[in-house]
């Protein structure tokens, strides 16, 4: 069996991922290409007590949060029913809302970035994304896209934002030699950034959607 592409979303909060990937998911099955989504964190029970972090409901540390996304990422990747390697291997084109890169850009922006890298090692020789979309938008409009839907988590703050923004396009200008990844603006209409999706997973493809 073919193995499924592997598309990884990513940016800051209220940057539209979660739109996106449900617009990109709903384009690929209409063409006929199975499709798994997921998202970190994920519903495991480190998820769970991630979910519980970053409300506030449990107080914790920036080191410990680092090494809890790190364990939940390897048991997604790992998991034999709903991982990430198992889906790709099934054939299905994994949709990813979040995955290392985040880790990067949340984590290491608090604790040593070269860390919180050798944490997520494991993963990142298991599995790499084919494709990282990360869609661009500046802290404030996404502070006011965060606000609009009522209480706030951990990092969405002004300026935590323009400090994960910041190392967001850090770490692409480092990766960008070794991993496909596509600078998406996301100001737009969410009509046209999901245009400037389709383009770069088009090529993702090989140009045969």
């Amino acid at each position: 069996m073919k193995r499924g592409k592997f598309i990884v979303f990513e940016g800051t909060d209220g940057s539209g991922k979660s739109t996106q990937l449900r617009l990109l998911a709903g384009y690929l099955e209409r063409r006929g290409v199975p499709v798994y989504c997921t998202a970190e964190p994920t519903k495991s029970p480190f998820g769970a007590l991630l979910r519980d972090c970053m409300s506030g409901r449990v107080e914790t540390n920036e080191h410990t949060i680092a090494l809890l996304f790190a364990a939940d990422r390897i048991d997604h990747v790992k998991d034999p029913a709903n991982g990430i390697l198992a889906k790709l291997n099934a054939g299905y084109t994994v949709l990813a809302d979040r995955y290392y890169l985040s880790s990067f850009a949340y984590n290491g922006g608090f604790v040593p970035l070269d860390w919180v890298i050798e944490l997520n090692r494991p993963a990142m020789e298991i599995v790499r994304p084919d494709l990282t979309l990360y869609l661009d938008l500046s802290a404030e409009d996404c502070m006011r896209r965060v606000a609009r839907r009522g209480d706030t988590e951990r990092y969405e703050s002004i300026e935590r934002q323009t400090l994960i923004r910041a190392r967001y396009l850090e770490l692409i200008a480092r990766f960008q030699k070794d991993e496909t990844i596509a600078v998406v603006k996301s100001e737009a209409r969410k009509e046209d950034t999901h245009a400037a999706v389709l383009r770069a997973v088009e090529q993702c493809f090989g140009g045969s959607l």
